[in-house]
């Protein structure tokens, strides 16, 4: 296993949250055994009870965190209510958490279809297949849908379902933690003003 590439001390000095992100996201590609893209998605319902649930991070940049999904789900229902949402990546391998907080927007048709045509056929299937956080009356019915959309497809490319897109978190701060001995642990949070510019403040632990 590789070294981190940033020691405590070094990300402290960091200025810009997004590079700093990337760094951080790279040294968990060569520690975590599963998923280091894996994150926490947050979202509240419409009586204001939050919700939580593991998705999984599919596009950065600049402008944000992007993850796909069924809209009819209940994440998508709940976040097309509200438009804001938090998430958060645990790298325990590294010791290390990140904390994001933002508004959400809707991606663009040609980056979902672009994203969608790259998955695995069979996920594809399954995206039509799934009526995504409704009641399933058994395992077969499910099985059986899957066979009824495969047998649609045959050839060919499979479109992308109407319904299935992605989000962008548009984030207003971004808080990056690391472990540290009897729990005094370091903590940067930066935070976006309307200018679009980054401060950054260190955070008790």
């Amino acid at each position: 296993m590789s070294e981190p590439s940033l020691t405590t001390s070094d990300f402290t000095e960091q200025s810009d949250p997004f590079n700093l992100f990337r760094q951080w996201l790279e040294d968990a590609g060569s520690s975590e055994p599963n998923d280091p893209n894996a994150m926490a998605l947050a979202t509240v319902d419409p009586d204001g009870l939050p919700d939580v649930r593991m998705v999984l991070l599919k596009g950065l940049d600049e402008r944000g965190f992007v993850f796909y999904t069924n809209f009819e789900s209940a994440k998508g229902r709940e976040i097309l209510a509200s438009r804001k949402a938090a998430l958060c990546f645990h790298w325990k391998s590294l010791r290390r958490q990140v904390r994001v907080r933002g508004n959400v927007e809707i991606v663009t048709d040609a980056e979902a279809d672009a994203y969608f045509q790259s998955r695995p056929r069979n996920s594809r299937i399954g995206a039509w297949a799934s009526k995504q956080s409704r009641p399933l009356e058994s395992r077969f019915a499910l099985e059986k849908a899957v066979a009824e959309y495969t047998a649609r497809h045959l050839v060919g490319e499979i479109p992308r379902p109407p319904y299935w897109s992605g989000f962008r978190i548009i984030p207003v701060s971004i808080e990056f933690w690391h472990d540290r001995p009897f729990r005094l642990h370091d903590r940067v949070v930066f935070t976006r003003d309307e200018s679009n510019d980054w401060s950054k403040t260190r955070l008790y632990p």
